[in-house]
């Protein structure tokens, strides 16, 4: 694995408990590069997403995210690995009983802060980042989808990962709203992140045409023309 190379899968094998997802899995990706995941519902993106971030165990072949290596990682690593990656649910997985400034005061004390001054600073950066210091004492039914989905990027940046893992970020959006998120991501690119996003959404692969993975029959093909993809598989 090259010193950009921040994400590696090799003839890896997914699986969901004894079943077999996918096979022959590679992928690669390097600091600052962005890459979408397609592929049609229960065909194997979020089995590699979870995999990446070690809720799936990698049993056949090799993988490495970042210096840790997905076959050979303990449960004490995990949170460590964990800590390198920003992760994007589609559902947001906001605490709903806090503000946003505790939820993400939860995750910084969760994952070692101590410094008050610090994790105070860092809450502001972060909101400063996705647009949205102003919210900072709203609880998240208070704000909109888009909103709670910027805010839930801001979470996913607050230890300073070197990975951004977004599982269908944009799914519950309007099309304004996920244009606003996808600037967010690419800003966050530029900053010399590595993106992986699974997606659903045909006018964000038209519009954006970055590396593009496709979990097919078993298998995860690599496209590097997004007009190439039979945009079928998204349904």
């Amino acid at each position: 694995m090259s010193l950009d190379t921040v994400i590696k899968l090799e003839n890896a094998s997914i699986y969901q408990e004894e079943n077999l997802i996918l096979s022959e899995v590679n992928l690669e990706l390097n600091k600052g590069e962005f890459a979408f995941l397609i592929g049609k519902t229960g065909s194997g993106k979020s089995s590699i997403l979870q995999t990446l971030y070690a809720e799936l165990k990698l049993t056949e072949g090799e993988g490495k995210v970042d210096e840790y290596d997905l076959r050979k990682i303990t449960q004490n690593e995990i949170p460590f690995l964990r800590r390198k990656l920003g992760i994007v649910f589609q559902d947001f997985q906001l605490l709903t009983d806090r503000t946003i400034h505790d939820n993400l005061l939860f995750v910084l004390k969760a994952t070692g802060w101590k410094n008050k001054i610090d994790i105070e600073t860092r809450i502001i950066e972060v909101l400063e980042k996705v647009k949205l210091a102003d919210k900072i004492n709203k609880i998240p039914n208070q704000l909109s989808g888009g909103e709670q989905q910027r805010i839930v990027i801001a979470r996913a940046l607050l230890n300073n990962p070197d990975i951004i893992i977004a599982d269908e970020p944009t799914g519950n959006l309007d099309p304004e709203t996920s244009e606003n998120i996808m600037q967010i991501l690419f800003d966050i690119k530029k900053s010399g992140r590595a993106i992986l996003m699974a997606t659903h959404n045909y006018n964000i692969l038209k519009k954006y045409p970055e590396k593009t993975f496709k979990c097919e029959d078993g298998k995860l093909l690599t496209i590097n023309n997004n007009e190439e993809i039979d945009m079928s598989i998204l349904d």
